[in-house]
């Protein structure tokens, strides 16, 4: 049973236009692909009681998290942010880490996943690495090559340590989370991949692994979450 965060945005269908708790279908899909059952976490205060009944935690891609929560003052390039979504991702980050139930985090939620652990963020890319090639603009993903250090359990999971991935972000880890460890590179030396020291699967993700075919990433955190978490002593 694996949790998986909602947007919460207004949208559009038959004769409704309201707010609503949304996910992309895509996930979804990869999760039931990969062994795993869906569960939808609405963006609602206290939502991340649940947890307690949940094997694991999928925290999905979105907007730009409030640089607020990072100490920084908002970059001219910044989207709207969303706080009730904001809060509801990071108590259930936090209360998953301290269930030590197995994460993973895409774009946004690797993002998440450095803020919560005390790192910071590059606001807009283009500003660090001098080009637009982690993005095809609103809705357009772009493929890049990214390189995973051999020893990480990422490059286990994948079989491999050279990728091309599927890309729309404009901002990016910079200072890394206590006990995180980058695990992958772009070939412009941005963070894309970290996992967390001592925890049995924390993962985050910079690219956007529901838009391929394969679902190994997915697999390992369903295979993690299968596994009991060993009892905290």
């Amino acid at each position: 049973m694996i949790g998986v965060s909602a947007y919460a945005e207004r949208a559009r269908w038959a004769a409704w236009d309201m707010p609503a708790s949304v996910v992309p279908q895509r996930y979804l899909d990869k999760v039931l692909a990969a062994g795993g059952t869906p569960v939808v976490l609405p963006a609602l205060p206290g939502v991340d009681g649940v947890l307690s009944r949940l094997d694991g935690l999928l925290l999905v891609g979105g907007g730009d998290v409030d640089p607020a929560r990072y100490g920084a003052v908002p970059h001219r390039a910044n989207g709207p942010v969303n706080p009730v979504r904001d809060a509801a991702e990071l108590a259930l980050l936090r209360e998953a880490l301290a269930q030590r139930l197995p994460i993973l985090g895409i774009c946004r939620g690797l993002q998440l996943m450095n803020i919560v652990l005390g790192g910071t963020l590059h606001q807009h890319v283009p500003d660090v690495v001098g080009h637009e090639g982690h993005t095809g603009g609103e809705g357009v993903f772009v493929r890049h090559a990214v390189h995973l250090h051999p020893r990480c359990g990422l490059a286990r999971a994948l079989d491999r340590t050279t990728l091309e991935v599927p890309s729309s972000h404009h901002q990016a880890i910079d200072r890394l989370g206590r006990g995180l460890t980058a695990c992958a590179w772009a070939d412009d030396g941005l963070i894309e991949a970290v996992e967390l020291d001592g925890h049995p699967f924390t993962v985050g993700v910079q690219w956007h692994p529901e838009a391929d075919a394969e679902v190994a990433i997915f697999s390992a955190l369903v295979t993690a979450a299968m596994i009991p978490a060993p009892a905290v002593v």
